[in-house]
């Protein structure tokens, strides 16, 4: 049975506020079906939660459901909910949770429960679906074909969709053709992506290239992926497994919680089986595998008691587990929205293990294939060019990372940089190889962050030049002496009008009032980039 126990308040984000907000905007204004993006583990949850609880506030005669696909989903939805209103209206409509409560005026369930039939859900105003990407162009799949019935009853019904990867394989932005019109909050694109990153509301993933690199040139393709039985035979090969996972314990020695995606049902038990005999507490999960099993193999992840876990196609879409620091991918793939949602499931803050990041060991190249997955390959719609992939390898420790980076993601090295040699010849005069190259960019956005010094030094600010897509970094320090509080000094009366500030916390007050920078100079050919100054 389903049961919810929890006392634990929520603060919501400043960004959960902004989509809040979105929504009511969008409908004062337009009249079609919104898309909310935001990475995953960045707490879509909270949005439909709250707006709920406000709406019914003051017209409380408003029906909702909110629609998705897998049951831990639901769980997840639906506690978030009870922690915002804990005497919200709320039933439960799904097989696997062992409800089927449509009559209450907020209903949260499973699609797969609720297309059997749907007249049973009677006047509903506004309808949530939570991993929207998964809803086809198909007017007879299950979604459109509920929707549909909804709209019978109450054709004037709001559509609002809510999901980390906004495209979907052979039809490109899912706003593109498809049941939903508009974005009208997004965080998923680079720059809303770098953000979340940089104030800590998710963790890095440093996605390593690996020695053992899985062959899969042999194996054929259909719908857009590659053909799974084809791809588990060229993988699902004993020396090929024991090869990676030596990887993998080596890798994991200092990381306390493992999640392995395989390539096939029988990949994922022989891999769980290899593992115990390194000494690796592990079980697989997949569809073949009894419920309860699975469910119990779960939570004694969730809960530390088993240190890895290897699935096939069950721990993407809805799994939360935030200690995962070591994902470990067997599974090769075309599709670009598996290859973010797996990878996603390492970018969840967990305060009670501290951890610093996710170490991804990529054996299926997929970050090679498909980017990184804040600035991925957009799926092209049927018929469409893919463009240039947007990835480099560093040479230094073998991490992905953006074809922009300048500096390595996981070891700081510097990239080199080929200069193109002109037919002409050039005024510019010859520079040595230690001389600063000095570069100019356009700033789109500054963000400001409190940083704590590890030393026992005051604290500072960390100034973030978001430019396209590439970020530049700027200590100044409030608190400080010396000449680092005069620059501090200088730095502000650039700025703002006011007497600088004496402490972080009250300069930070002011962040929106300060004048943001048109350009930057900085010094690139460092291994820390150098902001040198600005133009307004």
């Amino acid at each position: 049975m389903f049961n919810i126990q929890s006392n634990q308040a929520i603060i919501p984000r400043w960004y959960q506020l902004e989509a809040i907000d979105a929504i009511y905007n969008y409908f004062l204004t337009k009249n079609g079906n919104p898309l909310i993006g935001l990475p995953g583990g960045t707490g879509k949850s909270i949005i439909p939660a709250i707006f709920i609880h406000n709406v019914m506030k003051f017209w409380p005669n408003q029906r909702f459901l909110l629609i998705t696909s897998v049951k831990e989903l639901i769980a997840q939805n639906a506690e978030k909910l009870i922690r915002v209103w804990p005497n919200a209206p709320l039933g439960i409509y799904s097989a696997g949770l062992d409800l089927k409560q449509s009559a209450h005026a907020v209903v949260y369930g499973g699609i797969q429960s609720m297309i059997k039939n749907p007249a049973r859900f009677g006047h509903r105003d506004i309808i949530f679906i939570d991993e929207a990407h998964l809803v086809s162009q198909d007017e007879s799949s299950q979604y459109l074909t509920f929707i549909s019935t909804m709209k019978l009853i109450n054709p004037n019904v709001k559509i609002v969709g809510m999901t980390a990867t906004p495209f979907r394989m052979g039809q490109g932005y899912i706003i593109e053709d498809g049941l939903f019109t508009d974005f009208c909050y997004d965080m998923t694109n680079l720059k809303g992506f770098n953000r979340l990153l940089e104030e800590g509301y998710m963790l890095p993933l440093i996605p390593k290239r690996t020695n053992l690199q899985l062959d899969i040139s042999n194996v054929s393709m259909s719908k857009g992926d590659f053909v799974a039985s084809q791809l588990e035979h060229a993988i699902d090969m004993d020396h090929i497994t024991l090869a990676g996972l030596k990887e993998v314990v080596e890798a994991g020695q200092n990381r306390r919680s493992w999640l392995i995606f395989s390539s096939g049902i029988a990949h994922a038990e022989h891999i769980a089986e290899k593992l115990m005999m390194f000494g690796v507490s592990c079980a697989a999960v997949h569809s073949k595998q009894k419920s309860h099993f699975n469910d119990q193999a779960i939570q004694a992840f969730k809960y530390g008691s088993l240190r890895a876990i290897v699935n096939y196609g069950k721990l993407t879409t809805g799994f939360d587990s935030p200690p995962i620091d070591l994902i470990a991918d067997f599974r090769p793939t075309m599709s670009v929205p598996l290859h973010i949602q797996k990878y996603c499931r390492g970018t969840r803050l967990s305060p009670e293990t501290q951890k610093e990041n996710c170490l991804v060991l990529d054996f299926g190249k997929n970050t090679e294939r498909l980017g990184c997955i804040n600035d991925p390959i957009i799926p092209k719609k049927k018929g469409e060019k893919v463009g240039d992939l947007p990835v480099k390898l560093c040479d230094s420790c073998g991490a992905y990372n953006h074809i922009s980076a300048r500096n390595c993601c996981a070891c700081g090295a510097a990239f080199t940089f080929q200069v193109k040699i002109v037919a002409k010849p050039g005024t510019t005069e010859i520079l040595r190889s230690d001389a600063p190259i000095v570069e100019i960019f356009n700033v789109d956005n500054v963000v400001y962050t409190k940083k704590e010094n590890k030393n026992g030094k005051p604290p500072y600010i960390r100034t973030a030049y978001l430019c396209g897509m590439q970020t530049f970094y700027e200590n100044v320090f409030p608190q400080h002496t010396g000449y680092a509080n005069k620059l501090f000094k200088n730095w502000w009366k650039q700025r703002h009008n006011t007497e600088p500030p004496q402490s972080v916390d009250e300069a930070l007050h002011f962040v929106s009032q300060l004048r943001k920078p048109k350009t930057i100079r900085v010094w690139c050919n460092k291994q820390f980039p150098e902001v040198l100054s600005c133009e307004y």
